[in-house]
């Protein structure tokens, strides 16, 4: 059977590295299933891999589509599962890799039948939104599904809106929307997961939104002020800064938010990843050999 080998972890433990070495070792792809880049402006707040990390390995799902697109998780499944059956007739080993828990259960899962979203309802919702802030449609969807709104990245406001549109459509909640059963996948997953003390991953993101800061990620905001209200925009590294931009907070207070959001995210991360049964752990200083060994003794070896 054909495998697809999953990287995981929260933001900055090392995944793309490890991806990279990985697919080398197999001389194989990879996809990206990292949803904020998926968008070519955002490179600098969204650590997309350098040049020289993209010309070691082929990648998939990076810097594909402009701010300006309308792209759905529902879309990326179904491009994602056209490009491993074009890429699987070669290979018999891919590497996916990526922080996206929705898009990465989408890639080895396969999504629920959920309905389109519905028009009325996202009217109603970007007026609620528009008027009283993200704040409520949090409020909202807490009430709705205290158990899908504790793992939702609470600052994407594209997840809040289309979980609440499928539970005002379905009169389900959005878990018991996406529980149900899924048409088998024809490849099998290796999940490997990167894990490192807490101290250690809030230690590396605080250092790597130093490094975006060097980078140029201020530059990189400013050239997006036309585009803050459309929704790839809404996340971390962005909205701080285009608060200081409008003179709401100083440049020293919105890095520090940056900071402070990209952790609350990675806590996110691990509240998802501890409810998932069938991630293999291996250690942030040992990943890849530890991987490597791991995948020799399920027998996954060129």
């Amino acid at each position: 059977m054909k495998t697809l080998i999953s990287v995981i972890g929260t933001t900055g433990i090392g995944k793309t590295k490890l991806a990279i070495n990985i697919a080398k070792h197999f001389g194989t792809e990879i996809i990206s299933c990292d949803s904020r880049q998926f968008f070519k402006e955002m490179k600098i707040g969204t650590a997309t891999p350098s040049k020289e990390e993209l010309d070691q390995v082929p990648h998939h799902f990076i810097g594909n589509l402009s701010v300006k697109d309308y792209y759905s998780i529902g879309q990326f499944e179904k491009d994602a599962a056209e490009k491993l059956a074009e890429l699987f007739q070669k290979q018999e080993v891919l590497v996916l890799v990526g922080g996206s828990m929705m898009y990465e259960k989408a890639v080895i899962e396969g999504l629920n039948d959920l309905p389109e979203a519905d028009d009325e309802n996202q009217k109603k919702l970007q007026q609620i939104w528009d008027e009283n802030g993200i704040g409520e449609l949090q409020e909202i969807l807490e009430k709705l599904d205290p158990e899908y709104y504790k793992t939702v990245d609470k600052d994407n406001p594209r997840r809040l809106l289309r979980a609440i549109d499928i539970i005002w459509q379905t009169g389900k909640t959005y878990t018991e929307n996406i529980s149900s059963k899924i048409k088998k996948r024809d490849f099998q997953v290796i999940r490997i997961g990167i894990e490192a003390p807490r101290e250690i991953i809030y230690e590396r993101i605080n250092r790597r939104v130093d490094q975006m800061i060097s980078d140029g990620l201020v530059k990189e905001a400013e050239e997006l002020i036309p585009f803050k209200n459309l929704v790839p925009l809404q996340t971390v590294g962005y909205t701080e800064l285009f608060k200081y931009f409008d003179g709401e907070w100083d440049l020293d207070f919105a890095i520090e938010e940056i900071k402070k959001n990209s952790r609350r995210f990675a806590k996110r991360q691990l509240t998802w990843y501890r409810k998932e049964k069938n991630i293999n752990w291996v250690n942030f200083e040992n990943s890849l050999q530890e991987s490597l060994s791991l995948l020799r003794s399920l027998k996954l070896e060129t």
